[in-house]
Parts: C-alpha cells; structure tokens; sequence
C-alpha cells in the first residue's frame, strides 16, 4: 500500500454519468492489478470526512484511470475537479481477480459503474492471448459504456432496463448463452445483479469459478472498522477491503 499524490491528467464524461478520471501516480500503478482499489480523500477539508472507495478502471505504466459514476457528493468533488488538480490517493488496496493458467475463455458481467473493474481485467485477458465476451447491462442507451472504448477483442453484448439500447431486460438474462463457452466467470456490480447471476448459476448447477467484486460501503478501507464485512460459508466474516472486494461466489452467504 502506498500514500501517493496523483495529478490528475485527463478528465472527461464518456456516458451521461460516467467520468473517466486519469491520475499520474507511477508508485501505485506499479503495484496495481484489476479488482484492486483506491481509497481517495475527495475534500482538504471535513466534508466529505471519509475517504472514497475507488476500482481502477485501467493501469498504465505510471499512470491509474478511474470510472467515476456521478452519484453523490465524493464522486461530484472528483469529476468537478481539472487537469492539473491533485488527488490524495491510497493504494492499492484489497485482493484482485485471478487469471487461471488454463483459463482461455473468459466471461465478464457488469451492470452500471461496475464496468471498470472488468475493463483493467479484460485489457489483461487480451494482452495474454485470451477470449473475452463483456455482458454490461445499463438502465437506458444515454448510460451504455461506449464499445470503442474496449480492446477491439473484446466480444461486447449490452442490455438496457428500457430497452433502448440491445437485450430489453436484465443482462443476467444473456448469461446463459455463453456457460458452456466460459471457462471462468466475473462479475462487478450491485448486490441484486449478483443475486439473479446466483440463480442463473444455480439453475444449471455451474461448477465454474465465479469470481464477484463486491460494492460495499467503506470507512477505513484497511479492515480496521468491520463495516463493510460479509460471512462466508465457513461462518467467517470478512471484510470486502481487505479481505476482499473479489471473492468467490460459492464462497459467500447469500441468505
């Protein structure tokens, strides 16, 4: 884990509420792999007071981009800041996906901000010769992550709530079609995509890995609060900071 000041070097809206914000920080893009995070102080002041959770969303060699979703008042202080304005950065934090060695088929599932975890995932799989197939579900087309943006390798497939933009419903609703291909599943997104990902999973009795980064809620980012904890089947808690944010789907209690 490094404390390091990033410059910020390029801001720009690529959706309706998606920012991508790239930062210079050279010690932390060393060290960082996808499903880590940052943890980034938004305020010099109190408010916010607390740090916010951040994915990185691509890894360069001294440069971390994050996908930040205009949500709330953290997320408002980062995009409405310029080139040339800092951030207080702490990271890398957390464990990451895996890739394993005989892994070639790789298939990836987001809904919303949930992209950018997969997208620094997915530009790994293509640097290593692997296949990936993207499955993004958005609520309307002004929302949908633009297909230019992603390795030209990359098999993408999008769903909208309204259906104005690809599959009209859930983008669980596609993972079907691909199980039999995917050698390893992953997921990035709210807790009620994961919960009709479960079913689908379920429903064909899936042994595959499935690898899920969880979204909680984070005060230390350390594992020194216990506020951001999930229980696994071993009847463990553990913190999605530090413990997590990717865990294994089989591992966790869905209730």
């Amino acid at each position: 884990m490094k404390l390091e000041i990033g410059e910020i070097v390029e801001n720009r809206q690529i959706t309706s509420d998606l920012w991508d914000v790239m930062l210079r920080a050279p010690q932390i893009a060393r060290e960082a792999k996808p499903g880590q995070f940052l943890h980034v102080r938004v305020s010099n002041g109190v408010d916010p007071l607390l740090r916010r959770p951040m994915s990185f969303y691509r890894i360069g060699s001294d440069t971390v981009d994050l996908l930040v979703r205009d949500a709330g008042r953290g997320s408002k202080a980062i995009i409405g800041k310029g080139v040339g304005d800092t951030l207080d950065l702490m990271g890398p934090l957390g464990n990451g996906f895996s890739i394993h060695p005989t892994s070639r088929h790789l298939l990836m599932i987001g809904g919303g901000s949930g992209v950018g975890p997969l997208v620094a995932l997915s530009e790994v799989a293509v640097s290593q010769g692997l296949s990936v197939v993207m499955l993004l579900g958005f609520r309307s087309a002004d929302r949908v992550y633009p297909s230019e943006l992603l390795s030209p390798e990359v098999e993408y497939y999008v769903a909208t709530d309204d259906g104005s933009a690809g599959h009209h419903g859930f983008v669980t609703d596609l993972v079907s079609d691909y199980l039999g291909w995917a050698d390893s599943l992953y997921g990035c997104g709210p807790r009620a995509m994961f919960l009709s990902l479960l079913k689908v999973a379920r429903g064909v009795n899936l042994q595959k890995s499935v690898q899920l980064s969880m979204e909680e809620n984070m005060a230390c980012g350390v594992g020194a609060c216990f506020g951001c904890v999930v229980e696994n089947r071993r009847g463990e808690m553990k913190s999605v900071c530090q413990d997590g944010p990717v865990f294994e789907m089989r591992d966790l209690v869905w209730g």
